[in-house]
């Protein structure tokens, strides 16, 4: 009988530490004779959302019942009254599920606080590995939280080289702690999305931008230092896809500023590869990511990155630059000035830093990734 991996990750909407989750459960069901992946569904989340995904190689394990639609979500406030909710009502569920089932690993992605707080309180025989997904804001209770539970983890996966050499300087934890890059890229998959057909409005060659219309995203940003060049460029056109509480903001500023026959708004697409295969620039404006999905999604389909030098992951992916354009954080002149360079470079100069990040992309596989991870539990 293989040793049970369970997977603990609730969340409110479709982030892309969700896609991590699938596809590290299901690269370890598909390619592991010793372990079985378990996600497990707390408030009926995974039923809600399983449709959006290949059901071949993942299992489930039901904690409660479905009260996922009616969790407070889209602001800050109501995010965390639904954190506080799952807290309570997944409290002695998974303490009996762990106790129950009693799995080899428990791998806990998102409101990691309360298992923290159960292994705290109970001994389970269960070992704990805490996976960081994205950037880490490091405020009072979470660092301590984290370091009075660093004894009951097993293992800490980080991202990033970067967000690891932080909670090692910030003494946050001192042992057992790796980098384990996510499972984003899936060839075989890819290669068929990529030749799906694109709308007739979509027009090749542009510049592309995806993600939330969150603040982190800071799609302002791109609007403003487009706004600076568009004129030099008549021939470019802008794609940003994705949904958010500042679309509506975006729509003004583009009305605003008369670029409605050149920036165009879309929604969230679940195939975005069509779109990243047909683009000549894609633009990370990010306040911060690690590294970012579709950075490395980006890099796989072979379009030049344009990326903000925000913390933590880009730089460090794009290997200071020689796979792409970086400018500085936040900064309107410096994503100005590489846009112009990266729209002048010509094209050999292009296909060597498209290279470049190809290659390195190319470390976020599934299959990569399930070698990691099994390498881990199995021999530290």
């Amino acid at each position: 009988m293989k040793e049970k991996i369970y997977y603990w990750g609730p969340f409110l909407d479709n982030v892309a530490t969700v896609k991590a989750i699938v596809n590290s459960a299901k690269s370890i069901n598909e390619y592991s004779s010793k372990y079985s992946a378990t996600l497990i569904d707390a408030t009926g989340e995974w039923m809600y959302f399983k449709e959006n995904y290949n059901e071949k190689n993942l299992n489930f394990r039901a904690l409660n019942k479905n009260y996922y639609k009616s969790l407070p979500r889209f602001s800050f406030l109501k995010s965390r009254s639904s954190y506080l909710i799952i807290f309570i009502r997944s409290f002695f569920p998974l303490k009996r599920l762990l106790k129950k089932d009693n799995p080899k690993f428990l791998i806990i992605h998102l409101i990691v606080s309360l298992p923290m707080v159960l292994y705290l309180i109970f001994n389970f025989k269960t070992k704990l590995c805490l996976r960081i997904s994205g950037k880490p804001k490091l405020n009072f209770f979470r660092k301590f939280l984290w370091k009075v539970s660093s004894k009951n983890i097993h293992h800490v996966f980080c991202p990033t080289v970067e967000t690891k050499e932080e909670l090692i300087n910030k003494n946050i934890f001192k042992r057992n702690i790796f980098v384990l890059e996510d499972p984003i890229i899936e060839p075989r998959k890819i290669a068929l999305l990529k030749k799906e057909k694109l709308e007739p409005e979509f027009k090749k060659n542009n510049i592309i931008l995806i993600g939330r219309h969150t603040k982190q995203k800071n799609f302002k940003l791109f609007i403003e230092a487009f706004l600076e060049i568009e004129k030099d460029y008549p021939d470019i056109l802008v794609y940003i896809f994705g949904e958010g509480e500042l679309k509506k903001n975006l729509e003004l500023m583009i009305k605003k500023n008369k670029l409605e026959k050149k920036v165009f708004l879309m929604n969230y697409k679940k195939n975005i590869f069509k779109y990243l295969y047909n683009s000549k620039y894609f633009v990370l404006s990010s306040l911060w990511e690690d590294p970012g999905f579709v950075l490395i999604e980006a890099a796989f389909c072979n379009t030049s990155i344009i990326s903000s030098n925000c913390p933590s992951g880009p730089k460090e992916f794009l290997k200071n630059g020689s796979g792409g354009f970086l400018f500085e954080n936040n900064s309107v002149s410096s994503l100005i000035k590489n846009l112009r360079t990266a729209l002048n470079t010509n094209s050999e100069g292009l296909h060597q830093k498209k290279y470049i990040a190809k290659f390195e992309s190319l470390k976020y596989t599934s299959f990569r990734h399930y070698k990691t991870i099994v390498n881990f539990l199995d021999n530290k």
